[in-house]
C-alpha cells in the first residue's frame, strides 16, 4: 500500500506494519520501555504516562497502534512522519482479527530485548501480554471501515481501548461504537487559527469537528477533549476554548503541550514548546470561563486534566 522507501522511514523510526495490506501499524510507547525498566523522567518523579495517572492504564500492558497511517489533516503540531495524508481511504481494509493479533505478535517480539534488563519479571510477563490498546499511534483511525469491528473485538478480548480522533469524520462519530475512552482533539479556538494550524485536506473541517464534538454528551464511555497548544499558533483566545468545551461537555478536558519531537521539529522550533507552567496558567483561564475544574496534572508530560 505505501512504497518502499516510506516503509522504510517508518521502520527506522521503530513502527512495524501490521496485517496483509499493511495499512496499519504498533511502535512501542516510550512509555512503556520507561515502565518496564522503572526508569523515572528528568525532572519528574514517575515511570509511567499521563495516561495511567488520570484513567488508570498501565502503561508497560498498553499497545500503541494505529490501523490507519492515513489521515486527513497536516497538523503543525504532529510529531508523526508526514509522507501518507490522504483525504480518503485507499485500498483493501484489512481484517481487526488480522491486525490485533499481529499488533501483540510484535509488541511481544519489540520487547524481547527487555527481558534481561527487567527486574520485575511479573511486569516483563504482563507486558508481553497487554490488556489495552490506545489507537493513537499515527493518521486517522476512523478512516479505517472497520473501525467498529475493530472495538468489538478489543471488547470480545476482555482488553480496553481507547480511540484519538481528529473529528473531521463527523458521520463516523455519530455511528461509532463505544470505546473505552474516546478522544477528540480541539487544535485550535476558532476556523481561523484551525486552518493555519491543521490545514485540512477535506472540505468543512472545522464545522465537522464541531458536529464531532457535540456528539460526546451521547457517549457513555469516558470522552475526553484534548487540546495541543503551540506558543503563537493556536494558544491563543481561552475563552473561545471554554465556551466551545461547555457547549461539548466531555467528561474530560486535556489541555496540554505540544512537544518539540520527531518531525514537528522540521515545522515548529523548540521555543513554541510552551512550559508547565504556562500551560497550567492557560487551563486555568478555560476554567475561569467555564464549568470545568483543574483536577490533576502531570508536569514532565505538561499536561493538565479538567473536570465538571
Amino acid at each position: 500500500m505505501f512504497s518502499e522507501n516510506t516503509m522504510q522511514k517508518f521502520e527506522k523510526l521503530g513502527y512495524r506494519f501490521v496485517g496483509p495490506s499493511k495499512h496499519s501499524a504498533v511502535k512501542i510507547c516510550t512509555w512503556t520501555k520507561h515502565s518496564l525498566r522503572d526508569k523515572k523522567r528528568i525532572g519528574g518523579k514517575e515511570n509511567f504516562c499521563y495516561k495511567q495517572k488520570f484513567y488508570g492504564i498501565s502503561s508497560h500492558r498498553c499497545v500503541q497502534m494505529t490501523p490507519s497511517l492515513f489521515c486527513t489533516e497536516r497538523c503543525e503540531f504532529c510529531w508523526r512522519p508526514s509522507d501518507v495524508k490522504a483525504p480518503k481511504w485507499v485500498g483493501k481494509a484489512d481484517e481487526p482479527s488480522e491486525i490485533l493479533d499481529e499488533c501483540i505478535k510484535y509488541q511481544a517480539n519489540l520487547l524481547q530485548g527487555f527481558r534481561s534488563i527487567v527486574k520485575d519479571k511479573i511486569k516483563m510477563h504482563e507486558a508481553e501480554h497487554p490488556k489495552h490498546f490506545a489507537i493513537s499511534l499515527d493518521g486517522e483511525p476512523l478512516m479505517y471501515p472497520k473501525i467498529n469491528a475493530m472495538i468489538e473485538e478489543i471488547a470480545r478480548r476482555r482488553m480496553t481501548s481507547f480511540i484519538v480522533t481528529n473529528g473531521t469524520l463527523s458521520g463516523v462519530v455519530e455511528d461509532l461504537t463505544e470505546p473505552t475512552q474516546l478522544y477528540i482533539t480541539l487544535p485550535a479556538s476558532n476556523e481561523e487559527i484551525y486552518e493555519k494550524t491543521c490545514r485540512p485536506l477535506v472540505g468543512d473541517a472545522w464545522a465537522k469537528i464541531n458536529r464531532s464534538l457535540m456528539m460526546l454528551s451521547s457517549f457513555s464511555c469516558n470522552t475526553v477533549v484534548r487540546l495541543t497548544l503551540v506558543r503563537k499558533l493556536n494558544m491563543a483566545h481561552p475563552e473561545q476554548y471554554a465556551k466551545i468545551i461547555d457547549r461539548t461537555n466531555p467528561k474530560f478536558v486535556e489541555v496540554k503541550s505540544f512537544m518539540s519531537v520527531g518531525a514537528a521539529r522540521e515545522r515548529l522550533s523548540y521555543e513554541r514548546m510552551p512550559l508547565h507552567d504556562e500551560i497550567k496558567e492557560f487551563a486555568e483561564k478555560i476554567s475561569s470561563e467555564s464549568g470545568y475544574k483543574v483536577r490533576d496534572e502531570k508536569r514532565d508530560s505538561r499536561v493538565v486534566l479538567l473536570t465538571r
